[in-house]
């Protein structure tokens, strides 16, 4: 079965010969989708996709696994328990999972069978599934929250929650009991780097109480320059050159990744945050 939802993204059912699969995030990791309606511009996980959709945009397609929770339960009567990441090349709670549910099934499945789990999302549906992993120990739930301007956000996020709709998730998340962490990253230059953007965004962190936080830079992966050159090109073609001289010239990037460390410590040190820091670069 292949559809058009109404931003113009392909979606087709696919079968899977495997989901739970051995990952360098944990043990294992889970995606009942390959691609992403949130189409991130900076999304590393494109590079998953790059041999069966390569002619195709980040964001234009995405591929359900319908029988992903049916493989799931044989695998896990066969694999030794490990820790399960949720998910590492898409979003596990992307708008295609609202009525799709595969996701949920599959937390039923690992939770059932003790698997712990570490949760990443951009996406309030995943407060949907609370009732399930508020019955399991060993969960951690975080949030990828890359900025507080929401104007700069339905730029490079276009089709996920509003990032105050998932710090409110975690929360929440917090005051069930559950390990939360937050996933800052990564910071656009001149965009969401500076001290201006960084001050209120680890205060947010602070506020909704986060166990620990990362902090990303922006990194030059597969197919990540000329997405975000399109997005620079037409929204802010001054920062052109100090994007490339960033991402391309080794020495630039090294001071600038020197500058950014420096700034975060500084205002998490400031924050009394410096023991939830974990810096990613």
């Amino acid at each position: 079965m292949v559809t058009l939802n109404t931003e113009g993204c392909r979606i087709r059912e696919v079968q899977c010969k495997s989901v739970l699969n051995k990952s360098g995030l944990a043990d294992y990791t889970v995606n009942c989708y390959a691609g992403c309606e949130h189409g991130c511009i900076y999304c590393y996980a494109r590079f998953a996709t790059r041999f069966s959709h390569p002619s195709e945009l980040w964001g234009s397609f995405v591929d359900i696994k319908a029988n992903a929770p049916q493989v799931l339960a044989r695998e896990v009567r066969r694999k030794r328990v490990g820790r399960v990441f949720v998910s590492s090349v898409c979003d596990g709670w992307q708008p295609r999972e609202a009525s799709y549910c595969l996701t949920r099934q599959c937390l039923e499945i690992l939770v059932h069978h003790h698997y712990p789990l570490t949760i990443l999302t951009k996406s309030a549906l995943a407060g949907r599934d609370l009732d399930i992993l508020t019955s399991s120990g060993g969960v951690e739930f975080g949030v990828t929250i890359t900025t507080l301007d929401e104007s700069l956000r339905s730029l490079i996020e276009p089709r996920s929650s509003p990032s105050a709709d998932r710090l409110a998730i975690l929360q929440e998340v917090k005051r069930r009991g559950i390990k939360t962490y937050a996933f800052l990253g990564p910071l656009l230059p001149y965009l969401s780097d500076t001290e201006v953007s960084l001050v209120p965004l680890l205060k947010a962190v602070q506020d909704v109480g986060a166990d620990y936080f990362y902090v990303d830079r922006l990194n030059r992966r597969f197919g990540v320059w000329q997405s975000l050159r399109s997005l620079l090109q037409k929204h802010f073609p001054r920062l052109i050159g100090g994007y490339r001289k960033i991402l391309f010239d080794e020495s630039a990037g090294r001071e600038y990744s020197e500058g950014l460390i420096s700034s975060v410590n500084r205002i998490a040190r400031k924050q009394g945050l410096d023991g939830k820091l974990r810096l990613c670069f």
